[in-house]
């Protein structure tokens, strides 16, 4: 089963083949790819295929990104939310809370909103214990919504050649700053 989420000003929901064109958008805009290793997609059927990784975790894990559409105008935003991650931290495996925006959207509170969405489906729906992020340590927005929605810094770990900032929640951690 593959949630869809309401927030106040967007749903979040399970990534569909008409969202293509969006997720072209979002990942073909070399900005966006600045810290996620300058590569970005040259095609539609590239954008097809990251639709079908997406949609096959849901299969695998019973979890993935999110599609984030605006209420108002049913425009694809970008996606959000949490992904079983077995790639990026070789020591481990674990719930990673991400989120891309296509440009226009940045600096609106969208990945922050959407992450808050995200850390309560996982930790009040799927009962998870412990939630990660990274961030690439030159993304200074990137870091600060992962910052404002909680996280604390743990540590900085090489990823790609790069050095990321690796962060985490514990449920309890969550539960506590959700009602101070």
């Amino acid at each position: 089963m593959s949630p869809t989420i309401e927030t106040s000003r967007f749903i979040l929901r399970k990534p569909e083949e008409q969202d293509a064109q969006g997720f072209f958008d979002l990942d073909s805009d070399p900005e966006v790819h600045k810290y996620l290793g300058n590569n970005p997609i040259k095609t539609m059927d590239q954008a097809h295929d990251t639709i079908a990784y997406v949609r096959n975790q849901y299969d695998q894990y019973g979890i993935g990104r999110w599609a984030v559409i605006d209420k108002a105008t049913q425009d694809f935003v970008g996606w959000s939310g949490l992904k079983f991650e077995t790639t990026v931290r070789t020591d481990m495996d674990y719930y990673d809370l991400g989120y891309r925006l296509r440009r226009k959207y940045w600096g609106q509170g969208i990945a922050t909103e959407a992450s808050l969405a995200a850390l309560e489906y996982g930790f009040e729906t799927l009962k998870l214990e412990e939630i990660f992020a990274g961030a690439h340590v030159d993304n200074i927005g990137s870091n600060k919504v992962l910052q404002k929605v909680g996280l604390r810094l743990i540590e900085v770990f090489e990823f790609d050649g790069d050095e990321h900032n690796w962060y985490g929640i514990s449920k309890s951690e969550w539960l506590e700053k959700k009602h101070a």
